[in-house]
C-alpha cells in the first residue's frame, strides 16, 4: 500500500536517508557507551559506570524510535551492524586498554557527532513539513548536547 502522509515520496526519501545517518550514529555510540559501561575502571568507576548505563539506556530506545519513524516514511529502517558501519560517521573502538576519562573524552567527541549528523537532517524536515521528524530531532538535539556537556564537564 502506497503511504499518503501528505508528504512527497522524494521527500520523505530524503528524510528516511538522513534519519537513517542518525541512527547509525546512535547505534554506534550506543555500543561504545555499553562497552564504556563494562570496562570503565578506576577512581570514578561507580558514577561513569551508571552514568554509561543511563546514557545507553535512553540511547536503546532512541534507536527504536528512530527506526520506527523511517518506517512510517515508508522506507526500510538500516537494522546490521554492516549497514550501520558503512553510513555511520562514528568510529567503532577497538583500543582494549582504555582510560576512564578517555571514555568520557571519546563519547563527549561522539555525541557532538550525533549531533551534527541530526542538525543534517533537520532542514529536510522543515521543508516537507515533517513536524513528527523534526520533533523527533529536536528531541535528540536536546539529550545529545545536555549529554555532551555533562561529559564534557567531568574533563574540566
Amino acid at each position: 500500500m502506497e503511504v499518503n502522509i501528505g508528504i512527497s515520496k522524494e521527500q520523505r526519501k530524503e528524510i528516511a536517508d538522513g534519519l537513517s545517518k542518525v541512527l547509525a550514529d546512535s547505534y554506534m555510540l550506543y555500543l561504545k557507551t555499553h562497552n564504556y559501561h563494562w570496562n570503565v575502571t578506576g577512581e570514578h568507576f561507580h558514577s561513569l559506570h551508571e552514568q554509561f548505563e543511563e546514557q545507553y539506556t535512553e540511547l536503546a530506545e532512541a534507536i527504536d524510535e528512530i527506526a520506527e519513524r523511517i518506517r512510517s516514511l515508508g522506507y526500510r529502517a538500516p537494522g546490521s551492524f554492516r549497514e550501520f558501519k558503512e553510513i555511520t560517521s562514528i568510529e567503532e573502538d577497538t583500543d582494549h586498554d582504555i582510560k576512564a576519562m578517555e571514555m568520557v573524552r571519546r563519547i563527549a567527541v561522539d555525541n557532538e557527532t550525533v549531533l551534527r549528523t541530526a542538525r543534517q537532517a533537520v532542514p529536510a524536515c522543515d521543508e516537507a513539513g515533517d513536524e513528527a521528524s523534526l520533533d523527533l530531532l529536536t528531541q535528540r538535539l536536546d539529550v545529545h548536547s545536555k549529554t555532551a556537556w555533562m561529559l564534557r564537564s567531568h574533563l574540566e
